[in-house]
C-alpha cells in the first residue's frame, strides 16, 4: 500500500488515506465528511471544492492488497443465502438482513472460524431464531484498511451461508380434552391463545373439536381434523399421568412415527409430537393454556417451517429451556427462544 498525493479530479475512484473534516459554521459543525479508507466518487467534487480541498491523500493498492469495502462486498456475496440481502459495504462493514419472516439457519462454526482468522470480525443472531422481515441477522467488517487478496480468499472458503427459512400457512386443528369440557363444566381457555400464535406465522385454526378422556374419541377427533385438511393437530389436556389420562395412548397408537415424548423445557415438559401420513400431530400438556410461553412455541416455531426436531435435538433444548417468566414477554428475542 502507498499513499499519494494526487489532484482531487485524479481522486475520483481511489480510497482516501485519512479523514477529511469539513467545517460548517452555520450549523455550529465540525466533524468528519469523508472517512478514512472512503472512495471518492465524481459527485463529490463539488463538495470537496467547498471545502478548500485541491489535492487529496490517497492510497495506491500494490499487486494481492484489497481496499476494505471490496474485500467486505465479496465475503457478504459468499455467505448470502436464501431469504437474505446483503446491505453495504460501508468502512469495510456490511450486514445481511432478512427478506421475509422465518427461521434463520447457519453453520455457527463456520463463524468461529472466520472470526479465528484475526482480520474479520463476524457478530450473528443466534441459529434457528426466528426472525421478522428486515431484521439484522449479522454484521460483519475487515478489519485492516487493507487486506491481502489470499485473507479474501480464505475467509470465502472458511464462509457458510445464512438463509431464512419461511413459515409455510399451516392448517391446523386443535383437539381439546377433558371430561369437565366436555360436559361443558368449565370453558376452554386456550383457543384464542392459540389462535394469536398461529396467525403471527401466517397461519390459521380451521376447527376445534372437544372431546372426553377417551382414546376412541381423541383418535376419532385427530383423524377427523386429518381429513378435514389440517396440517398440524394439536391435542391439549390429559398429557400427564393421571389415571384418566388417555392422550399419550391415543396419539401413540395412531402415529406412523413418534419423534419424542416429553422434552427438557419448562413450562411445558410433557409435550409430544408424531406422525400420522403427512399431519404432524401434537400432545401439549395443560400449560399451554395459561402460560405465556411454553414449549409448543418453540416447536411451533420449527414445524411452522418445516423444520421437525427429533429426540436428539430436543435432548439438547434444556440448556437454556427454563422460561423467566418475565413481566412482559420478549419472547422470541429472549434466550428462551434459542434452541440449536
Amino acid at each position: 500500500m502507498e499513499i499519494r498525493k494526487v489532484s482531487a479530479a485524479e481522486s475520483v475512484g481511489l480510497p482516501l488515506s485519512h479523514d477529511l473534516t469539513q467545517i460548517d459554521p452555520a450549523k455550529h459543525y465540525k466533524g468528519p465528511r469523508f472517512r478514512k479508507g472512503y472512495i471518492i466518487r465524481k459527485e463529490d467534487l463539488v463538495i470537496l471544492k467547498r471545502m478548500g480541498r485541491e489535492y487529496l491523500n490517497i492510497i495506491i493498492l500494490q499487486e494481492g492488497e484489497v481496499h476494505e469495502d471490496n474485500a467486505a462486498l465479496r465475503l457478504g456475496r459468499a455467505m448470502v443465502g436464501r431469504g437474505v440481502l446483503l446491505e453495504g459495504p460501508s468502512e469495510g462493514k456490511c450486514v445481511i438482513k432478512a427478506k421475509h419472516q422465518g427461521i434463520l439457519s447457519f453453520d455457527p462454526e463456520k463463524v468461529w472460524m472466520i472470526n479465528k482468522i484475526g482480520e474479520w470480525v463476524l457478530s450473528t443472531l443466534n441459529p434457528y431464531e426466528r426472525v421478522e422481515k428486515d431484521q439484522p441477522l449479522a454484521g460483519f467488517r475487515v478489519l485492516p484498511l487493507v487486506v491481502k487478496e489470499d485473507t479474501v480468499f480464505h475467509a470465502i472458503d472458511l464462509s457458510g451461508t445464512f438463509e431464512v427459512i419461511p413459515f409455510k400457512s399451516s392448517v391446523t386443528g386443535l383437539v381439546t380434552i377433558g371430561n369437565e369440557l366436555a360436559d361443558g363444566i368449565i370453558r376452554d381457555v386456550f383457543r384464542p391463545r392459540l389462535e394469536k400464535k398461529l396467525s403471527s406465522m401466517g397461519g390459521m385454526l380451521q376447527e376445534q373439536l372437544t372431546v372426553h378422556d377417551n382414546e376412541d374419541e381423541i383418535v376419532e377427533a385427530i383423524l377427523k381434523l386429518k381429513q378435514s385438511g389440517c396440517d398440524i393437530v394439536i391435542c391439549t389436556g390429559g398429557m400427564s399421568v393421571d389415571a384418566d389420562d388417555r392422550t399419550p395412548s391415543a396419539i401413540r397408537c395412531l402415529c406412523d412415527e413418534i419423534f419424542f415424548q416429553g422434552i427438557p423445557v419448562l413450562p411445558g415438559s410433557m409435550l409430544m409430537l408424531g406422525r400420522k401420513g403427512t399431519t404432524l400431530i401434537i400432545g401439549a400438556p395443560a400449560c399451554v393454556a395459561h402460560n405465556e410461553r411454553t414449549s409448543l412455541d418453540l416447536v411451533l416455531d420449527r414445524l411452522f417451517a418445516g423444520l421437525i426436531p427429533d429426540s436428539a435435538t430436543v435432548a439438547s433444548w434444556g440448556v437454556g429451556g427454563l422460561c423467566r417468566n418475565c413481566e412482559i414477554c420478549n419472547y422470541p428475542h429472549c434466550s428462551f427462544s434459542v434452541r440449536p
